[in-house]
């Protein structure tokens, strides 16, 4: 089985699971193309140790930049930066790592923990 992303202008609209050797049949006629994603890529990075696949799995509203041929979710606040790498979003400052939750705050630009 195999994952495939449905992209309009550069955003997810779907993504569905078919046998690769089937997809060549699957009849759509709406607008938009259908590109292969793989569910176990990971910022750039196959969990499995397989091949990696357009950066990162594709999930409806993310982003399709055919320039970078990767898969990226929507920018979450506007200080946090694309790492162009992973295609995955970086926050300003490191999330704290004391076993606490956090939200970031971005008016403060800091994480809050959640209590």
């Amino acid at each position: 089985m195999a994952h495939f992303a449905k992209i309009l202008d550069g955003k997810v609209l779907d993504v569905i699971v078919a046998e690769p050797e089937f997809f060549d049949t699957f009849v759509d006629n709406s607008a938009g193309k259908w590109i292969q994603t793989s569910y176990n890529t990971h910022g750039g990075e196959h969990r499995l140790g397989g091949t990696p696949l357009r950066k990162n799995y594709a999930g409806i509203g993310y982003v399709y930049d055919k320039i970078r041929d990767a898969f990226y979710a929507p920018q979450p606040y506007p200080s946090w930066t694309l790492n162009e790498d992973t295609c995955l979003w970086e926050c300003p400052v490191a999330y704290p790592n004391d076993g606490n939750m956090y939200e970031w705050n971005e008016t403060d630009q800091q994480w809050d923990e959640v209590t």
